[in-house]
């Protein structure tokens, strides 16, 4: 089980202590400091069965100011993302063949 964590972010900091209290082992991933693949990404897409635009944190400064106004395919909201992780909503549980973004956090423990 993995969770993708940003400690920034209140949500994030919520769904790690979700995980922690399961007491089930998981790896903490940083994507902000350990940056995820395009090719991870587009799996993490396929498993939350999601559009990549569902993915993407739309009141971010940097989806405004670069991206907002684009008509963009899925490849390139996915690429967007790899190369601004700061894009990618928080936090996402992988167990497995399933995954969620823990918004609301309560909701990682559907997957545990």
């Amino acid at each position: 089980m993995k969770i993708y964590h940003n400690p920034r972010c209140s949500k994030s900091r919520q769904g790690l202590a979700i995980l922690e209290a399961s007491k089930l082992t998981f790896e903490t991933i940083k994507y902000l400091e350990t940056p995820i693949s395009k090719e991870e990404l587009t799996n993490i897409i396929k498993l939350l069965k999601i559009s990549p635009i569902d993915l993407v944190r739309k009141n971010e400064a940097i989806w405004k100011e670069k991206f907002k106004d684009l008509e963009l395919s899925d490849a390139e909201i996915i690429t967007a993302m790899v190369e601004n992780p700061k894009l990618i909503e928080r936090p996402i549980v992988v167990n497995n063949d399933k995954a969620v973004v823990g918004r609301p956090p309560e909701i990682i423990k559907s997957i545990l």
